[in-house]
């Protein structure tokens, strides 16, 4: 049976849960860019008939330069080409966010 003391901590364990949510969608901020450089075609990869989505996780510096970019996947021959082009993105100032694009290479 559950004492005075038990059931305080099970109100504070409880309550903390609700007030202090970890990894919500509170914090999201969605980042418009401002300028776009659409990613080549490789020559190679049309030659050898490559084509499908590369998909990038992009982090957006606050001045709305991006930070750092990591492939989720897609083709080696098109992920260099998509890497290349959003290192020449920019976004709208605001918090540093995180965020992934993806694009579609068709033959």
């Amino acid at each position: 049976m559950f004492g005075w003391r038990n059931w305080r901590w099970l109100a504070v364990a409880l309550l903390g849960v609700t007030l202090f949510p970890v990894g919500g969608s509170a914090a999201e901020v969605e980042r418009k860019a401002i300028s776009k450089v659409q990613p080549a075609y490789p020559e190679l990869a049309k030659q050898v008939n490559v084509y499908g989505t590369v998909k990038v996780e992009v982090v957006i510096a606050p001045n709305g330069t991006v930070k750092t970019l990591r492939p989720l996947g897609g083709h080696p021959l098109l992920i260099r080409s998509v890497t290349e082009a959003l290192k020449k993105w920019r976004y709208e100032p605001g918090p540093e966010t995180t965020t992934t694009v993806e694009f579609r290479f068709h033959p």
